[in-house]
């Protein structure tokens, strides 16, 4: 199980290696672009961002997760280089279709998704929806053959010339919405370019005979996708249209300070499918999602207890005084997004068992609850209900995809640990939230200190099993010696 446990976080590492370091920069850049930002620019970027993620998607065709699930299946090399041509060349081709499309009906798609024309904007994000869709299949080649190095390469080049473009054109030529969203994806395109330079074996034109069923396989898994994303995406256009850009700005803020806890999930969605596929006995692969389903819900849930309890402090230092609402909705933006990580777990049960029809119903639910919750939270609580009405959606998805696939492929979940672990963090964290000061020196101090005993709290209610406390000390250890083995080791 160590071993396991040790594969997934180095690879977790390695793949979000760019992203850790974007997050930093992000929050040291944060106050400088919340000041020459409007709270409605920010919401209007941010809203475009979470669409060109949406419409992806939809473009990839579940492409990229059959052309993951079928490069484990098939170890000879030449039809591994054909699966990888196939996915490239199908996805070029409808992506260039789609961002030409965008590009003539720019005035109607905007007026359509913003309210208002603003063409320029949503032409940046026509060039970010090609870049972002095919640099996620690029980064999947990488990921697939475990070359972590090279992916984190490609990724910090990627964090470099973003910030660069972003801060020229931000700061120093005052372009807003437009600049924040040219400086992310121009930089994509680049990194794309670059790869594909490198990688131009895997360019060509697809194969037939595999395109049909890498879709068979893929296209199901698309609505569940989508349904699932909508969650994130439909809170924001709630508030962009509902409510106000400007509120859209503070609560795709709390996103951006929910940061470590959308590193995390991300770090675990591109490591954890590798993983998860490549466990050749059913029975111990049954036995590693049910563990590390464990250890994941003890990672973000102390996480999320920090943010929950040291929250203000956060967007006090990293935003503009204006920006101070954000915090509102943050603990419940960094809920639902660890919710989302267990989602994972249960995906890849039902891709295991080639099951992939499932998913789409058990999202559609989650949707539909998160619809009715912004309807009868947002307008009372603001933000803060948009933050809740994802926590109650993802809640929702998580049972309802729970009790479509646990007999697909049965997996003997540590409920009795699942239940103490959330039990001793959510009551020790609510209970600081509610009785502590929200600001100020003492109440800064008393709410780390109730997050530092945690942990303590976990060893005394004997959450951790035995052995377990040893083994993680000896793993941190492993980990610290590993850059100065490195070397011998190659």
């Amino acid at each position: 199980m160590t071993s396991y446990l040790r594969r997934l976080l180095r690879t977790g590492a390695a793949y979000q290696l760019a992203d850790a370091v974007s997050k930093v920069i992000a929050l040291v850049t944060l106050p400088l672009y919340t000041r020459h930002l409007t709270s409605a620019d920010y919401g209007t970027a941010e809203l475009i961002l979470t669409t060109i993620i949406l419409c992806s998607i939809v473009l990839r065709l579940g492409l990229g997760e059959a052309f993951v699930r079928f490069h484990y299946l098939d170890a000879d090399p030449v039809r591994r280089r054909a699966l990888a041509r196939t996915a490239v060349g199908t996805l070029l081709a409808i992506t260039t279709v789609a961002a030409l499309l965008i590009v003539v009906f720019a005035a109607p798609v905007s007026r359509l998704l913003l309210g208002t024309e603003q063409v320029d904007v949503l032409r940046a994000g026509a060039l970010g929806l090609w870049a972002f869709t095919n640099l996620e299949l690029a980064y999947a080649l990488l990921r697939v053959e475990e070359r972590a190095r090279d992916f984190a390469i490609a990724s910090l080049i990627n964090v470099a010339l973003t910030v660069t473009l972003t801060v020229v054109l931000v700061v120093g030529l005052d372009q807003g919405a437009f600049g924040l969203v040219l400086g992310n994806y121009a930089a994509s395109a680049a990194v794309l370019l670059g790869l594909w330079w490198v990688e131009r074996h895997v360019l060509g034109l697809p194969s037939r005979p595999q395109l049909g069923p890498m879709l068979r396989f893929g296209l199901p898994t698309v609505p569940a996708e989508v349904s699932v994303f909508l969650i994130f995406f439909i809170d924001r256009l709630w508030l962009y249209r509902a409510e106000s850009p400007d509120e859209a700005g503070l609560y795709s803020l709390s996103v951006k300070l929910a940061g470590i806890v959308v590193f995390t999930v991300r770090a675990f969605q591109y490591a954890w499918p590798p993983l998860a596929y490549s466990i050749e006995s059913d029975e111990e692969a049954a036995r590693v999602y049910a563990r590390i389903a464990t250890y994941y819900v003890l990672f973000t849930g102390l996480v999320v207890a920090g943010i929950a309890l040291l929250g203000r402090w956060v967007v006090r230092i990293f935003a503009a005084p204006e920006f101070y609402a954000a915090h509102e909705a943050l603990p419940w933006v960094s809920l639902g997004w660890a919710l989302y990580g267990l989602f994972l777990v249960l995906v890849a049960m039902a891709g295991r068992a080639k099951v992939t029809v499932r998913n789409a119903p058990a999202a559609l639910c989650g949707l539909g609850a998160n619809v009715v919750l912004l309807v009868l939270l947002v307008p009372s609580l603001g933000i803060a209900g948009a933050g809740l009405a994802l926590v109650g959606a993802y809640a929702v998805t998580l049972v309802a995809m729970w009790a479509l696939t646990r007999k697909l492929f049965p997996v003997a979940f540590e409920w009795g640990r699942l239940l103490r672990l959330v039990a001793v963090i959510g009551a020790l964290t609510a209970a600081g939230e509610l009785l502590l000061p929200t600001d100020g020196v003492v109440g800064f101090v008393s709410r780390a200190l109730v997050l530092a005993a945690l942990p303590l709290a976990l060893i005394a209610t004997r959450f951790f099993r035995p052995g377990e406390l040893r083994a993680a000390r000896g793993l941190l250890s492993r980990s610290r010696r590993g850059p100065r083995e490195a070397p011998a080791a190659g």
